[in-house]
């Protein structure tokens, strides 16, 4: 083989193996929106929905902590599919419509006993109802704050007992009325 016909055959493999991983990493590429699913002031206010959801005590920090505003967005925007994205987008405003029909303020606006109130009532409505074919917007957002805050760093390791380098596995371990859960 002669040296012009090896650096022809390279130059061409090396060429080809370039274009093909450009055109196979086209299908990697996510599709940006310009405008996002969920806004920022959206996100405080699905913190707000959290912290009502799963306050702050004494023994353990709340899902605002875990800034669960942020995980629902990221989980609805990357994982949801586009007609859950609707109901649970819609249910912002079904939400905020709710707290100014029951109380005619936003419902950021309302005391922390007014937003408990409305929830419960939503709460017991979904149930009620029992929406087996549709979820619906609160049911999605109650998953996602315990999801979310007991997979997070400060759900795992204040609200559950944590062990960080487990040890052998004990079947059977005494359980003491008010202990915590284990995180792992």
């Amino acid at each position: 083989m002669l040296r012009r016909e090896a650096l022809f055959l390279t130059a061409g493999m090396l060429g080809s193996t370039l274009i093909g991983t450009e055109l196979f990493l086209t299908g990697c590429s996510r599709k940006t929106n310009d405008q996002p699913l969920i806004s920022d002031p959206e996100i405080l206010f699905l913190n707000e929905v959290g912290e009502t959801i799963l306050p702050e005590t004494a023994r353990s920090p709340g899902a605002k902590a875990a800034h669960i505003g942020q995980f629902m967005c990221d989980i609805v925007t990357d994982c949801y599919e586009k007609k859950e994205q609707d109901i649970f987008v819609a249910g912002l405003a079904l939400l905020q419509q709710s707290a100014k029909n029951k109380y005619e303020k936003d419902f950021m606006g309302l005391d922390p006993s007014q937003k408990h109130d409305l929830l419960a009532q939503i709460d017991a409505e979904v149930r009620e109802k029992n929406y087996r074919n549709e979820p619906h917007y609160f049911q999605m957002m109650k998953e996602l704050t315990l999801w979310g805050y007991f997979t997070s760093q400060p759900g795992a390791t204040m609200a559950l007992r944590y062990n960080p380098i487990p040890g052998k596995y004990l079947g059977c371990v005494p359980y003491e009325p008010g202990e915590k859960a284990w995180a792992t």
